[in-house]
């Protein structure tokens, strides 16, 4: 062998062992720079809310600055398209919520993100429970008499949501297919709007979230019949969960988690959870969220998380199925 030959071949592997090297020490040495940390909703909203309670406490955890980048538009279809292709160093993270893990596989037709694929949870934070919902005028006051008056007129209720395929949307398909009763769904352009009508009598029911329907429920202005999953909410906790009330299998609550790009070095994957799950369990987090009509949850492991996601999609596909609107997107 040539002298000169020799001599490329030396510094290619030793260029080569380098690289093998650099990514490990880059990954003790995190964080060495500013994090940011994306929300797919405008500010002001709950999951940009829960964002910033976290944020603030992982910049003193880490000693570095953690910046909140709000990226709405499309449903979280652009925050989230951004993420998964964004260098998995660790750098960037995003606050998730459950439709765009767990529902938008099965409702859109092309999703330009694989939730499974292209993402690594780091860590749960909290469930978020619905609250459902009537117009005043509407002569039910228990789950059972919603129930028994949407059988005697098929079709001649309507319930609000924001829109297809979000959660409050597919609470309302989840309960019509455990009951057997059929609704007419009325869509909005946003929460607020489907809000605003079931109080003007427009509609007659909604699955809310709880924070916007508070204020309301006190005035009267709507009343409510139960709370979606099968926990109590702190924020509502004279309300019972409509599976105490003659749904037993009832159980539907969208969620927070924290994910980053999938091939993120596993130090900084497990850096990240433990600091992230330290902060979730402090009386600050959780009282702060309890407030908001969140239900903090113990985060299980890396491992758990990806079952949990798994679990998560299948359960929501089922129920996309269902409502005819698979694919619809």
């Amino acid at each position: 062998m040539k002298p000169m030959q020799s001599l490329t071949r030396q510094i290619g592997a030793l260029l080569i062992a380098i690289g093998l090297c650099g990514a490990p020490a880059a990954a003790q040495d995190y964080p060495a720079r500013a994090i940011t940390f994306v929300v797919p909703f405008a500010p002001g909203g709950t999951t940009d809310i829960a964002a910033r309670l976290v944020g603030h406490a992982l910049e003193e955890r880490l000693g570095q600055p953690v910046v909140i980048e709000n990226r709405p538009g499309a449903g979280s279809l652009t925050a989230a398209a951004t993420v998964a292709r964004a260098s998995p160093d660790g750098y960037t993270i995003m606050m998730a919520a459950s439709p765009a893990i767990a529902i938008n596989p099965a409702l859109y037709k092309q999703l330009p993100y694989d939730p499974v694929a292209d993402f690594v949870p780091i860590a749960l934070l909290v469930d978020t429970p619905f609250v459902l919902a009537v117009n005043p005028s509407l002569p039910v006051a228990t789950v059972a008499d919603l129930v028994k008056l949407a059988h005697e007129k098929p079709g001649g209720l309507a319930f609000s949501s924001p829109g297809v395929g979000t959660p409050h949307h597919l609470f309302a398909e989840l309960m019509q297919s455990m009951t057997g009763i059929r609704m007419t769904h009325v869509p909005y352009r946003g929460s607020v709007q489907a809000l605003n009508d079931l109080v003007a009598g427009h509609v007659q029911v909604m699955f809310s979230d709880i924070a916007p329907a508070q204020g309301l429920i006190g005035d009267g202005k709507i009343r409510a019949l139960g709370v979606s999953s099968k926990r109590r909410v702190p924020a509502m906790a004279d309300l019972a969960p409509i599976a105490e009330l003659g749904l037993p299998d009832f159980d539907a609550a969208s969620w927070m988690m924290v994910v980053a790009p999938s091939r993120t070095p596993p130090q900084v994957v497990d850096k990240l959870h433990v600091e992230i799950k330290r902060i979730a369990e402090t009386p600050d987090f959780r009282g702060q969220t309890a407030r908001m009509g969140m239900i903090p949850v113990d985060t299980p492991d890396v491992p758990g998380l990806q079952d949990y996601v798994k679990a998560e999609i299948a359960k929501w596909s089922e129920v996309v199925q269902r409502a005819g609107i698979a694919g619809s997107q």
